[in-house]
């Protein structure tokens, strides 16, 4: 297989696009590729400040190195999640604390600008622990893990002043979502379901740029550019449903190369030509403000992080 470009060997060849790349020209399509949907979708300007969620992991690892690359205003956050879970027999270190070094490594390598959040230093406990406060030490902690990563990347946004928050999220992940909704004719996620969700009451806009790279296209580029992210996944997501979703999808798209993109971007299409317009209430913002954190919520009195940290304080 030759290179699309200029007709050396290959080492990437993407069947969903009929497109074989050499490792400089696929190492330069991805960044102009993520330009050109930054553009596309109005995600962020120029000149505004963005802040890359990162996990330690290939996706956000490298979105924050293509839009550095890119020429972009843009520092990492790291959140600290407590789970030291060990990542294989014998290693004898946690995930969090792999997935920090890693990410650390990178920024230090690289000379970024990193701000770390530690949730038990911060706030005196752990995500295994508060979702066992939360859910009385049944099922896996991933909603108190995801509600808490929210309202510190909201946080850590306002009060450092940037206008932009943005994820790893690829097409694997936004897929996966999108079929899960679509099984469950979730009308308000779906509606909510897209590249860019705009700003509104103090939160910062949030941007997918990787939504329609394939998640073996960013396990390529990191490989390519020498990125080193933690290869293993969270402890609890075994079992998941966003595995099995995926799974599935991964199925459909060996037998049709390219069906996970057209069903995201026929989603996106239908949506924006008034998919549900005529049956659904549109999603209002948040009507109230949290007493002691701030943030936006849905309901009156405190939201429901600062309700679980003052459960946590009590015990």
């Amino acid at each position: 297989m030759k290179c699309k470009t200029c007709g050396e060997k290959a080492v990437v060849n993407m069947r969903q696009h009929k497109l074989a790349l050499c490792k400089k020209h696929y190492l330069a399509w991805i960044p102009e590729q993520t330009a050109r949907f930054i553009k596309k979708y109005w995600m962020f300007g120029p000149d505004e400040k963005v802040l890359v969620a990162v996990s330690g992991g290939k996706d956000s690892l490298s979105l924050w190195d293509i839009l550095q690359r890119l020429g972009y205003n843009v520092d990492g956050m790291y959140i600290g999640l407590g789970i030291d879970a060990p990542l294989a027999e014998g290693r004898g270190i946690g995930y969090s604390d792999e997935s920090r070094r890693l990410t650390e490594k990178f920024a230090s390598e690289r000379g970024l600008k990193l701000h770390v959040v530690d949730v038990e230093k911060e706030y005196g406990n752990s995500i295994p622990v508060l979702a066992d406060l939360s859910h009385r030490g049944q099922g896996r902690p991933c909603s108190v893990c995801g509600m808490v990563k929210r309202h510190e990347m909201n946080r850590l946004a306002r009060d450092l002043g940037y206008s932009v928050l943005a994820t790893g999220h690829n097409l694997d992940d936004e897929a996966a979502v999108l079929f899960g909704n679509t099984l469950a004719w979730s009308k308000e996620y779906l509606l909510r379901q897209g590249p860019v969700l705009p700003e509104h009451d103090g939160l910062a806009r949030k941007v997918k740029p990787l939504c329609r790279f394939y998640e073996k296209e960013m396990a390529a580029y990191a490989m390519l550019r020498g990125i080193e992210y933690i290869y293993e996944e969270c402890p609890f997501s075994f079992g998941s449903t966003s595995i099995s979703y995926k799974e599935l999808l991964n199925r459909l798209e060996n037998e049709r190369p390219g069906a996970k993109l057209m069903f995201y971007l026929n989603f996106l299409e239908a949506r924006k030509h008034g998919l549900f317009a005529e049956d659904v209430t549109p999603i209002t913002p948040p009507l109230f403000n949290c007493p002691t954190c701030g943030q936006p919520t849905q309901y009156e009195g405190k939201c429901s992080f600062c309700r679980l940290m003052e459960k946590a304080s009590s015990q």
